[in-house]
């Protein structure tokens, strides 16, 4: 019954749309009225007219909208019909309502007759969805019927070319536009009026009026036995016979069900090409014209019991039903497709927002190392250009030191030779200047003690030039350790102040040895007064004899050099020098 309406929703859209002769998506309700009671006389539906009046009486509402009209439609019209009325009587009124307002007034190869026929194939074929149209798919298998009812032969290059130009805003034809496009021939070229029409009719009668089959046989009479002519029609349920194909004459009908069979008879009393048709209460004998007509009629009744044993709709009905649940899969998969697409895209988006943002945070990144190893190296060139510069001084008054070891060194080389001189007179004078001899003992027990104050003092200037150097090494390290380095630099600029004040200690204790050593002179002047007789004995090696005296009154200082090497006041000046440039440091 659902399927039935639909149908009927169809034809009457057309008529309700007719009716909105402004467009405005209403109709007056005088115009209703008419329209619902030529309904209920075609649908042979009970007319109400005291709800139709209820339903439509005179008010401040004005026109009534199609959503308006549909709970009367519905109520008190389609869910009264039975399948008992005229379908095409039906379909042939709300085409009156409609035809004259829309069909083009354009010449075409097609009559008014034919445009109903299309009129109704188009409800027939058209989607179950408002404006109503007919999707490509259907129009190729609409064209297609047409042209093998027409004996031609299916253009499909020419359909791909028209589905190429075919407007993309649309999704198929309007009830008119199909009518025009058959009406004008361009898919059928080369055939008159009158194959066309019998094409259409013939498509007509299949689709729309369930005919499976039809065409003139011979049947033999049930009383007379007498073989006449008729006009077979078989459909769904029935095969009617008439007296000629305009169905004005209509002599019986074979009801179908699926207790009937058809069988195959031998030719006999000089009729050739029968077969038998058992039924519930008869059997009908027909004979055909010829032995492929026989056997196209025994296979579409066969067909035909057989669909009605499976409870089955026509092939027609059954193949249309395929097709539309196939273009509702496809498009349920074309809208997943696309929700899938559009689930990727946004995903996609996010990727390149993450990437996008991802990049940013690696460029500022770089740009802040960028900056971060720019300043490093800007410190770093500055702490080598500093620490070079404290290099090149080093060195410079390491060579002045090298220099001045080597003058003291050639200075103690002579001073040896002149030693080495005495030292056969000194062997002479061992008896006599006993005394003297263990003066020279205490002396060089306080040369061995200033000898090992300077080894100390040597020590620690190696250690010092060991520090320099681990400090001009550390130099070189990366800037993360250069805290680490200045650290360690103010930890030996404290060891060097230490040293000093250990160099500030040794002073002092060679102040205290030479004390000592004037001491240790005075004793040697004593026992040289007692060898005073020597003196005339080697009045010639007077030089010598100066170099073993106590010397001059001024204080005279021992150093790694050698006794007398510098002068107080000379040692003084080298310190401060020495002094003033460690405070420049």
């Amino acid at each position: 019954m659902g399927g039935l309406k639909d149908e009927l929703l169809k034809a009457i859209w057309h008529a309700f749309t007719a009716l909105d002769l402004d467009h405005s998506g209403k109709v007056s309700k005088s115009q209703l009225k008419v329209l619902s009671h030529n309904l209920c006389t075609v649908l042979k539906v009970p007319h109400d007219p005291v709800a139709l009046e209820e339903h439509f009486r005179d008010d401040d509402e004005g026109p009534v909208s199609n959503q308006g009209y549909m709970p009367y439609l519905n109520k008190f019209i389609l869910e009264k019909v039975q399948d008992n009325f005229d379908k095409i009587e039906f379909n042939r009124m709300c085409w009156t309502l409609c035809v004259k307002k829309n069909l083009t007034k354009s010449p075409l190869l097609i009559t008014e007759e034919d445009s109903f026929k299309v009129w109704v194939i188009f409800n027939f074929l058209s989607e179950d969805k408002y404006p109503l149209i007919i999707v490509p798919e259907e129009i190729e298998y609409l064209l297609k019927k047409l042209t093998e009812a027409m004996g031609g032969g299916w253009q499909q290059e020419q359909f791909e070319h028209y589905k190429v130009n075919f407007d993309d805003s649309k999704d198929g034809l309007s009830v008119w536009e199909l009518i025009e496009l058959i009406g004008t021939g361009q898919f059928s070229k080369g055939m008159d009026r009158q194959t066309v029409s019998m094409a259409i009719g013939e498509v007509f009668n299949e689709l729309i009026l369930d005919v499976l089959k039809q065409g003139y046989m011979l049947k033999k009479g049930h009383r007379r036995k007498n073989w006449t002519e008729r006009w077979f029609v078989l459909k769904p349920n029935i095969i009617s016979y008439y007296v000629s194909e305009d169905l004005k004459d209509k002599k019986g009908d074979i009801l179908l069900d699926e207790n009937c069979c058809v069988e195959s008879l031998p030719d006999k009393d000089g009729k050739k090409c029968l077969f038998l048709i058992k039924c519930f209460d008869k059997t009908f004998e027909i004979s055909a014209s010829d032995k492929k007509k026989k056997q196209e009629w025994i296979q579409a009744i066969h067909s035909t019991i057989h669909l009605l044993k499976l409870g089955s709709p026509p092939p027609h009905k059954e193949a249309r039903q395929r097709r539309k649940e196939l273009r509702k899969k496809l498009l349920a998969e074309q809208e997943e497709l696309e929700r899938q697409m559009k689930e990727l895209q946004a995903a996609n988006e996010n990727k390149q927002q993450e990437l996008e943002a991802v990049r940013k945070k690696l460029e500022e990144a770089a740009s802040r190392a960028a900056e971060e190893e720019k300043k490093r190296l800007q410190t770093q060139v500055e702490l080598q250009a500093r620490f070079s510069t404290e290099l090149e001084r080093e060195k410079l008054i390491r060579q002045q030191m090298e220099e001045q070891v080597a003058q003291k060194s050639s200075e103690l080389e002579q001073y040896l030779q002149r030693v080495r001189e005495l030292e056969g007179m000194y062997l002479k004078l061992q008896e006599a200047l006993e005394d003297e001899r263990q003066a020279r003992q205490d002396e060089e027990t306080v040369r061995k003690l200033q000898a090992r104050l300077l080894e100390e003092e040597s020590s620690k200037r190696a250690e010092l030039e060991k520090w320099h150097v681990e400090q001009q090494q550390t130099i070189q390290t990366t800037e993360a350790e250069k805290q680490e380095l200045e650290n360690q630099r103010v930890m030996k600029e404290r060891a060097l102040q230490e040293a000093m004040a250990q160099l500030e200690q040794l002073e002092l204790e060679r102040k205290q040895a030479l004390e000592q050593y004037e001491g240790v002179k005075k004793k040697l002047e004593m026992a040289t007064s007692k060898t005073k007789s020597w003196k005339d004995k080697v009045a010639q090696h007077e030089g010598l004899i100066r170099l073993i005296e106590p010397g001059s009154k001024n204080p005279h200082l021992i150093t790694h050099w050698g006794p007398a090497a510098f002068t107080k006041a000379e040692l003084e000046e080298r310190e401060k020098s020495w002094k003033g440039k460690k405070g420049t440091e």
